[in-house]
């Protein structure tokens, strides 16, 4: 059931910070309606995948999910906008990433 709940995790946050990014770059960086709706799309996307986690808490999957975000959002910044992060910016996830597991598995 971890292995699930993580995998789960990992395209929720793809879902909602690719959806996020495509927002993004249709607003900010003019690409038009057509990526905003995309964005739309993939942020609901992230909200079926979240609900399908084996957890009935929503807050605890929340709270959880926050960190993984956390996580994923560098990692996107250093594939797609070339994001450098300092010795803070890993140490911060990792704490993230202690969290998420005392949350989601510690039972």
């Amino acid at each position: 059931m971890t292995a699930r709940s993580i995998a789960l995790f990992a395209l929720a946050a793809l879902a909602e910070i690719g959806g996020a990014y495509l927002v993004w770059l249709g607003i900010k960086e003019h690409k038009g309606v057509a990526f905003v709706a995309l964005g739309a799309m993939a942020l609901t996307a992230y909200g079926v995948i979240a609900a399908f986690q084996p957890s009935n808490e929503f807050g605890r999957v929340l709270a959880a999910y926050g960190g993984v975000f956390i996580i994923g959002s560098l990692l996107w910044g250093v594939v797609f906008d070339g994001f450098q992060p300092d010795r803070y910016d890993v140490i911060g996830a990792l704490v993230c990433l202690t969290g998420v597991g005392i949350i989601m598995y510690s039972r």
